[in-house]
């Protein structure tokens, strides 16, 4: 399960078990629960903040776990419902957020990073991709809104409807993250990032958060329906 570390100011929220170096990190109902949890202690504390999200050894994260979901039809709507809940609290968040991306970000987990404030995704080991037109999956109205306002027009059309594979210097130049870094200095450099913004922490900066991307923000509240009769049904 995720845990929290702290670095001075910022919030290290690494998605993996602590002391295991790779774990595919997937996005299930316990995972999303125990990320919502952290984020409540994040938010319980006092003073100039910030977040910083990353995992270790060869994965940030695998996506959404479609195993679980292939044995969980009846579930499958009620939890897309809860991870876009969880992509609306990231969004909204009262401190800033960075992404720190060691590994690969696939699907469900490209979603998440771009709910965040900013992304960081090592230069040399890694891809982010959104594999949904390679594998038969479509993508809810407001996870695809949420990233319409985070890209430029068209590096959201390529990367949503291509399927391509991005590494660090690639999504740069595309503009799906603000930076690259190499493997050593990666978290360091999203700590940096992070504490530099650590006093813009607090509703103010929620709030313009709301306002900025309000129509996103109600479209993913929008509760999700037929997810269970079209991916999950065919693994």
């Amino acid at each position: 399960m995720p845990y929290l570390e702290r670095v001075a100011d910022v919030f290290v929220l690494n998605l993996g078990d602590r002391g295991v170096g790779d774990s595919e990190n997937r996005i299930g109902p316990n995972w999303v629960a125990e990320i919502n949890a952290l984020l409540d202690e994040v938010e319980a504390s006092s003073g100039p903040a910030a977040l910083v999200t990353t995992a270790t050894g060869k994965y940030f994260s695998t996506g959404v776990d479609l195993s679980w979901g292939a044995e969980n039809l009846d579930q499958i709507n009620r939890f897309i419902g809860t991870v876009q809940h969880m992509l609306v609290r990231f969004l909204t968040f009262p401190m800033q957020t960075v992404a720190a991306m060691q590994g690969h970000t696939y699907g469900g987990a490209a979603f998440f990073v771009m709910a965040h404030d900013h992304r960081i995704q090592r230069s040399d080991r890694g891809f982010l991709c959104f594999p949904g037109v390679n594998i038969g999956a479509t993508y809810s109205p407001g996870t695809v809104d949420m990233v319409r306002a985070k890209l430029a027009p068209h590096a959201f059309h390529e990367a949503l409807t291509t399927g391509r594979r991005y590494g660090g210097d690639d999504a740069m130049t595309l503009g799906l993250v603000d930076a690259v870094s190499t493997e050593d200095r990666l978290l360091d450099d999203a700590i940096a990032r992070a504490g530099e913004l650590a006093g813009t922490r607090g509703e103010v900066l929620s709030e313009i958060k709301q306002t900025m991307y309000a129509n996103e923000i109600r479209s993913l509240l929008t509760p999700v329906a037929g997810v269970d009769e079209m991916e999950w049904a065919s693994n």
